[in-house]
């Protein structure tokens, strides 16, 4: 056993393919400059003693729990306390620790704060217990930690991307056979912009958790397993279902679709393509899953006002949080700049540019 380990994961913003993750689908993310990072040092008992700067948490910033006794508090201890009780149950030897954690991705901004806190966690418990645990193991033990602790049934994607996402490259991955690809963002035809609405969302609160619910409703009804078995061929089939399960139905099937285009306009550098995938994903996402909100539709809105903007729309799960965009090259600052002031003047809300990172 490791006396003191530190470790880091960056957030994630996903360029395509929202909600696809736990349908089985396809999603495109990629890492931003901000992250989670967790200092370690061990204990000579069974107790977890956890530490963080506000920048984390306005909730308390000093909490502790006995590993072996974890139970849920509707507090950010509840992402450390999963881990230990996950780890536990699996066989791996984990004792008492100090642990302090310091991150620079906004709680509730759809960049996935809490998979970051995860995924940097268990790689310092990994090195601390000299754990047998692979990114993608990690990655799994992260989205446990979310369905079965935390109780919000998020897919896998967020943490693949903490644990896999580099930086200008998108992570191109099936989250069905859990394989994935690095495709090279042409970052010389093009600027990539994250703002932040000022808006938090809360993935354990009731909505996202119903439309998982909804989706498998619309499988039931249909008759597959997940949504991803359909295709754009197989769209008139939904017409059997109530409409708001078509709707929801609708909507993973042509994300998925677009998220294959967006791959390919990558490729192929074809920005104009893909700034038209954004923008209807974000239409898809507003009326047919019905995931976005005001403020939201509002930045997607200034930033297609912007002449130098491709394409825009709301990143993460929805009800709040960011929109990811991109720009022509050279202009991503400038666009940014624009769009969070217009934001400002017609909602007296500050939003917070975060990519392109402020000069």
């Amino acid at each position: 056993m490791i006396k003191e380990v530190s470790a880091e994961a960056k957030g994630r913003v996903n360029l395509i393919g929202e909600h696809t993750d736990y349908n089985g689908g396809w999603v495109l993310p990629t890492a931003i400059p901000q992250g989670t990072k967790v200092n370690l040092s061990a204990r000579d008992d069974m107790e977890v003693h956890a530490t963080t700067g506000m920048s984390f948490s306005k909730a308390e910033s000093a909490l502790k729990y006995t590993i072996g006794k974890e139970s849920p508090t509707k507090s950010w201890i509840d992402y450390i306390q999963g881990a230990t009780k996950i780890l536990l149950a699996a066989g791996h030897p984990v004792r008492g620790f100090n642990i302090h954690v310091e991150s620079t991705v906004p709680v509730g901004s759809g960049l996935s704060s809490s998979a970051a806190l995860e995924v940097s966690l268990l790689k310092a418990l990994r090195e601390m217990f000299s754990l047998k645990l692979t990114e993608i193991e990690i990655a799994k033990i992260g989205q446990q930690i979310e369905n079965e602790f935390v109780g919000a049934k998020v897919g896998i994607m967020d943490q693949m991307a903490c644990a896999l996402a580099n930086f200008g490259e998108a992570l191109f991955l099936d989250t069905k056979k859990m394989e994935f690809e690095r495709i090279r963002i042409p970052t010389e035809k093009m600027d990539l912009v994250v703002i932040n609405s000022g808006v938090e969302h809360q993935h354990a609160g009731g909505d996202y958790n119903q439309r998982r619910s909804e989706c498998e409703q619309a499988c039931e009804k249909l008759f597959i397993r997940e949504l991803r078995e359909f295709g754009i061929e197989d769209l008139p089939k939904l017409k059997e279902l109530p409409d708001k399960l078509m709707r929801r139905a609708r909507h993973v099937i042509t994300e998925n679709e677009r998220v294959h285009q967006a791959v390919a306009a990558i490729r192929s550098g074809d920005m104009d393509k893909l700034g038209q995938l954004f923008y209807e994903s974000h239409a898809s996402m507003r009326d047919d899953y019905e995931v976005s909100i005001a403020p939201i539709d509002l930045l997607v809105e200034l930033c297609r006002q912007q002449p130098a903007s491709y394409g825009a729309r709301l990143t993460g799960g929805g009800f709040g949080g960011s929109i990811v965009a991109i720009t022509h090259k050279g202009k991503g600052s400038e666009v940014a700049n624009a769009v969070a002031q217009a934001y400002f003047e017609k909602s007296k809300v500050k939003a917070t540019i975060l990519v392109p990172a402020p000069q």
